[in-house]
Formats: C-alpha cells, structure tokens, sequence
C-alpha cells in the first residue's frame, strides 16, 4: 500500500531549510560540479551519481567510517563507495601494500604470485568455488558466468528476476527498476532500460520469490533455458532476501531442468560473511559472481565455480580474457581485504551484523516514534530503509515506498553530517564502531524532530 506525504508527519524534514543548509556548506562542491558538466557527460562518472541531491559532493579524503569533502565538511558514511570499502576509507594495510606494489611494478600482463594468494583464499572460503577467474568490474565477470552457462548447456537463453542488476551490458540490463507504465507495455516481456539497446531476445523474466512464475518459465522455455541467475538477496533493489526455500526451489529445479544456478553475490560476497550468501543462506549455487568488497576499495571481480565448468575456460573452450585481468595493485588490496575479515571470521561478522541490526532498529524506532510509516528490509552490513507500511517482498511491492519522502530524509542527514545512498540502501563497514552508530541515531532524532 503507498503511503502518501499527507498521511506522514507534518513537517517532512524540513527539506527546503536543509537544501539552502546543505548549499551554504558546500559551495566547493557546487562550483566543481557545474564545472565538471562542461567537460564531463553528465558532470560524473557514472550516472548513478547523478540524482544526488542537491547535487553531487567532492570528496577529497577519506579515512575510516568518515567522508571529507572539498568544504572540509566531514560525513560519517554508509555509502561506502556504493558498497567496496568493506574495511572503511584508507585502511593502513591496505594503502601500504598498494604503496609497496606501485613501486614494483603497475601491471605485468603476465602472472605473479598474487595471482596464486588471491585465488587460494576464494576458493578456501566460497563454498561452490573449486576454482576461480579474475576480471575488473561485476559486468565483465557477469558476461563470463552467463557465457560458461550457455557453453555448458547449449542453450542461449536465462531466467533473471525483475528488479535485479547483473551489469550494464545489453544482455543483462532489463527490467531493473520499470515503472508500471513500462511492465504494461511489455506484456511480460524483458524492459530494456535505456535508449540503444539490443533486444533482449535471449531473456526470461520472473518475479523474486515467485515459485509459480519461474515453474511457467520453464515449462515454456524449459529446453533454452541455460541458468537462472539472481542476487540471492536483493541488494539492489530494496535489499529484499529470498522468502523461506526459496534458494532452495531455485537450486532444485536448475538441477532438475539441467541449467546452472549463478548467485550475483557483487554486493552480497563478503558482506553477509565470509563465504558470501551462499555460506549465509546455505545454498550452493554452480557458480557465483563476486566484485566490491572483494577488492577492498580497488576494481576486482572474480568468478567461481564448479570444476565441471570452470573447466571450460581452463581449457580453453571459453574464451576469458582482458588485459588488466590479474592487475598487481588490485590483488595487493583484494589479499589483505580477504586476510583481514577471514583473520577473526566469526568475530568480523558478528559485529557487522550486531551494529547492522542496532542502525537499523533505531532508524525504525525514532522514525516510528515520530509518526513515519518505515519499513526496513536486508542483512547485517546491508540494509534498505523505505517509507513505506510493510517490508517489499519483490520490486513491485517496493513501488509503494514513498521515495520522495526518503529524498529528503537524506538531505536532512547530509545536513547533520551523515552520508547515505539516494536510493535507501545503506552499507557498514569493519571500520563503524558503536560511537559512530549513536551518533548517526542523535542525527536521525535531530532530523526528524
């Protein structure tokens, strides 16, 4: 059920006292942007930085659980780069093994042996990972696994779920985030998103925790069908987790219909522990995708999987490839990020998880407390907080949040100095500690008073 600005409190965060607040701060940042539009498509990197309000901040430092931006305005932050510093900003260790690296050498295009470490350390910890390979950003890794599922099984097709994100590649970027609009005209076909796309004539399309939908899927396209891939909790899309067996189903009838099942665990990997959701959920996927945290706050990704297909690109069969596949520095901070939460595993995350739930239960409790309808949703070091009745149990019930409201939720934490993602998700790290979360929760009663 949607929940309107007229049934919430009154005052909505005093948006508009906070964006002439934020704007009186951050003059540096403003400057810098409408620079930046003059060269640079967009005035960003990447155009999901593009919706932050009131515009996008320049930082220039960053230590710990804390964001300095160029108007020397320091932020506790639960972006944590949309989700790769799992250790903070800066890590010593970290920056010290780069350091120590760059000396050596930038990149060989050949081997050495962190190669050997890292992949030694995946496998000893992903439960499907019998061996892996290494690629630069969660899109390349994803087109491997989908590649080596159509290898495998000689069929082109795959199921994905609406509301997940694999990448931006053609093939995987449809119904992410369609409006109604959009699903309306569709008639249940894959929503491109964006202009100058390819059809995505080799998709299927179902809802998260939708047994029925997926048992049709196959039933239609059963013998085309090469894997069903999906973030196994739906970090992307509201931090929405699989109903109860419902990993379960998926990894059933992949076994029975002879498809691979892949885990999108680019966000999930190392989050919700050590070995990724599969270990969390106790379900063993074929194969599984990994980027973000694994890299420690550099570009890495890495696929594992099951020998029988891992095989493929071993031999050759599979093409894998790309130049700066393997990269020394990102390896440097991929070994000592994985050392380091593997160094006291049950004590890492642990910890992550108890401070998780303390944000996200106080969130709720000051928000409530104040008259907010809010509900929450995720695990650990990654959940969503919505304006909304009732947790989502797929994208579509996720419409009904109240996303404007959530905006300048945001806006007003920016103002007390509290860094969270435009879209409601919100990252811990190894490096928030228990001060840190009650100084965030005095910054949302603040907020919201």
């Amino acid at each position: 059920m949607h929940t309107s600005p007229a049934t919430q409190p009154a005052a909505l965060f005093h948006a508009a006292e906070r964006e002439q607040s934020v704007h009186a701060k951050t003059s540096g940042s403003r400057r810098r942007y409408q620079r930046a539009c003059q060269s640079l498509a967009g005035g960003v990197s990447t155009g999901m930085r593009r919706g932050a309000r009131p515009y996008p901040l320049y930082f220039e430092s960053g230590y710990g659980s804390h964001l300095v931006d160029v108007d020397s305005n320091s932020y506790l932050d639960y972006t944590l780069a949309w989700g790769p510093t799992i250790l903070g900003h800066a890590p010593r260790e970290i920056a010290e093994q780069i350091a120590a690296q760059a000396l050596r050498g930038l990149t060989f295009g050949a081997q050495h042996d962190l190669e050997i470490d890292v992949a030694e350390l995946l496998t000893a910890n992903i439960p499907c990972a019998d061996s892996v390979c290494f690629a630069n950003s969660g899109t390349e890794v994803v087109q491997v696994a989908l590649r080596l599922a159509r290898a495998a099984t000689g069929r082109n097709k795959y199921l994905k779920f609406e509301g997940h994100y694999h990448g931006w590649q053609d093939t995987v970027l449809v119904s992410y985030h369609p409006s109604p609009k959009e699903r309306e005209a569709s008639r249940g076909r894959p929503v491109p998103v964006g202009a100058g796309q390819l059809p995505p004539e080799s998709v299927v399309v179902a809802e998260w925790n939708d047994r029925r939908q997926v048992e049709a899927a196959f039933a239609t396209h059963g013998g085309e069908i090469s894997a069903v891939i999906c973030e196994p909790l739906l970090a992307n899309s509201g931090c929405i987790p699989p109903a109860p067996g419902f990993l379960e189903f998926l990894r059933e009838i992949t076994r029975r219909e002879q498809a691979l099942l892949i885990f999108d665990e680019v966000i999930t990997g190392f989050r919700l522990d050590l070995g990724g959701a599969q270990s969390f959920y106790h379900v063993t996927p074929d194969l599984a995708t990994y980027g973000k945290a694994v890299g420690g706050g550099l570009p890495f990704s890495a696929l594992a999987g099951k020998a029988r297909y891992m095989d493929l690109i071993a031999s050759g069969t599979v093409v894998h490839a790309g130049t700066l596949n393997g990269n020394p520095i990102s390896l440097a901070a991929a070994k000592v990020a994985l050392r380091t939460l593997s160094r006291d595993r049950v004590a890492v995350y642990s910890d992550l998880r108890r401070r998780g739930a303390k944000l996200r239960q106080g969130l709720e409790r000051i928000l409530a407390s104040r008259g907010y309808s809010v509900a929450t949703n995720g695990e650990g070091a990654v959940f969503h907080l919505a304006f909304m009745e009732r947790p989502a149990r797929n994208y579509r019930e996720l419409l009904a949040a109240d996303q404007r409201l959530y905006s300048d939720f945001a806006l007003a934490l920016l103002d007390e100095g509290v860094l969270a993602l435009p879209d409601g998700r919100w990252y811990l790290s190894t490096a928030h500690n228990d001060d840190d979360i009650d100084y965030t929760l005095a910054a949302v009663e603040r907020a919201a008073s």
